[in-house]
């Protein structure tokens, strides 16, 4: 008998408690984000929190600053003013390699070497742990054979990555940032250009990733509906700012969604994982008028 999805989504609030309660995970917060390519404002005066320990879902419309906030967070852009703190630092006052046992990004549309195996790119993930005094070891060994397992990768480990589908590269790459072994780890669109299958198997894996090894995850999504599915907090954002933030029920909402998107919709319960499930109305697609009461006879 299926689980109805009020107790689904109780489950859900239950398991997203445990995982945030726990002193292990990193936080990463952000103060006062001022953010710019050349004269060209982006993000202004931008705080948050990203809740530890669980999955954030960035959305949006197109320019809005999603994926220039990622890089900030991932210190591949530096703030104009403000800054971005993992456990109380200034990411620009972390030492490179100590950052990258710790946070790991993965952008969109990475591209592979030609000819390089999805073994020798996983292997890669095994870089920051890597001195001239301390070379390859059992451990990560170990750490690489458990990523390829995780991702369901091993069995296509001796395989040139550009000869892989556009999900198993996918998996690939995220392999790869398993291995890193970072607590927290930041995507960038990471189901672009994949089929609906390949879409929902990598956010599989990422679900899989937050719970089974506990990993603070960010991930910017264009689908509405897949990060009320997948994600335990949703960042809403519009010209650079924050519109709202929470749990997907409180933020995903008709007027929310026409504030973000200029998209008039209904938002109905998702009958699968008790989660919003937006439906889009455009000019030609209006809700059906309720039919007229049945009137007595005789």
């Amino acid at each position: 008998m299926p689980t109805p999805p009020a107790a689904t989504e109780r489950t859900q609030r239950t398991e997203r408690t445990e995982r945030t309660e726990s002193p292990a995970h990193p936080e990463l917060t952000v103060r006062s984000l001022h953010l710019a390519y050349d004269d060209r404002q982006i993000v202004s005066d931008l705080d948050l929190a990203v809740p530890p320990g669980q999955v954030t879902a960035i959305v949006g419309a197109n320019a809005c600053g999603k994926s220039t906030l990622l890089r900030a967070l991932a210190r591949l852009l530096t703030p104009r003013r403000g800054t971005v703190e993992l456990d109380g630092r200034v990411l620009q006052s972390i030492p490179t390699r100590e950052l990258a046992q710790r946070l790991g990004m993965l952008p969109q549309g990475p591209v592979t070497p030609e000819g390089m195996t999805v073994l020798d790119l996983v292997n890669r993930g095994r870089s920051p742990h890597q001195t001239w005094w301390r070379q390859w070891s059992r451990a990560d060994e170990l750490a690489v054979h458990a990523a390829l397992a995780a991702t369901g990768m091993t069995e296509l480990a001796d395989r040139p990555v550009d000869e892989l589908s556009g999900g198993q590269r996918q998996r690939a790459w995220i392999a790869m940032a398993v291995a890193q072994g970072t607590p927290v780890l930041l995507l960038d669109e990471p189901t672009t250009y994949l089929d609906l299958a390949h879409q929902i198997d990598v956010l599989d894996l990422v679900t899989d990733l937050n719970r089974n090894e506990h990993r603070t995850v960010v991930m910017v999504l264009h689908d509405l509906n897949q990060a009320c599915r997948y994600a335990d907090h949703i960042i809403a954002m519009k010209s650079g700012r924050i519109v709202a933030q929470g749990e997907p029920a409180e933020v995903i909402t008709a007027e929310t969604v026409e504030e973000v998107f200029g998209l008039r919709c209904q938002v109905a319960q998702d009958p699968v994982s008790g989660t919003p499930m937006v439906i889009p109305m455009g000019r030609h697609h209006t809700p059906a008028p309720a039919p007229a009461p049945a009137t007595a006879t005789g």
